[in-house]
């Protein structure tokens, strides 16, 4: 085999090396990183398969349920009627409207005691999202001058 033959195959043999080994770390980066979104009702009936996976699962903060110890938290959540406790340990302290009757989504993973073990957590306010009450007719009559209600 001459020298030109030797060194074409052993660039091309590392560049298929280089390719599927990103190849592989990008599979499995994005299969760590990947997570479903669960309702409560379907994370308890999940069975087995709830503890090996990254979840995320939203309700609203069961009022009276925060405790804080600096910023970790322990609190339910509620959907329909089923409850999920939840445990936050992650890094940022949890957001400013996570609050009682908060809307809120966890993520993290599902322990076999029973608790969600919550890395990230985001919050919303519901009465800041929700949509302005229209004006009743009596209140709008009220606001009219005199001489318009006749």
């Amino acid at each position: 085999m001459s020298t030109s033959k030797k060194s074409t195959s052993k660039i091309i043999i590392a560049a298929v090396i280089v390719l599927a080994t990103m190849g592989y770390l990008a599979f499995t980066g994005v299969r760590d990183n990947k997570s479903y979104y669960v309702t409560i009702n379907e994370l308890q009936a999940m069975g087995n398969k709830a503890y090996a996976r990254h979840l995320r699962v939203a309700g609203n903060v069961a009022p009276g349920s925060i405790h804080r110890t600096g910023t970790f938290v322990d609190f339910e959540l509620l959907e329909q009627n089923h409850t999920l406790k939840v445990s936050y340990k992650g890094v940022e302290p949890p957001p400013d409207t996570f609050k009682d009757d908060a809307q809120a989504l966890a993520v993290g993973t599902y322990g076999k005691d029973g608790v969600f073990h919550a890395t990230q957590l985001q919050a919303k306010c519901a009465s800041k999202y929700a949509p302005a009450k229209p004006a009743t007719p009596t209140a709008a009559a009220a606001a009219l001058p005199a001489d318009f209600k006749k």
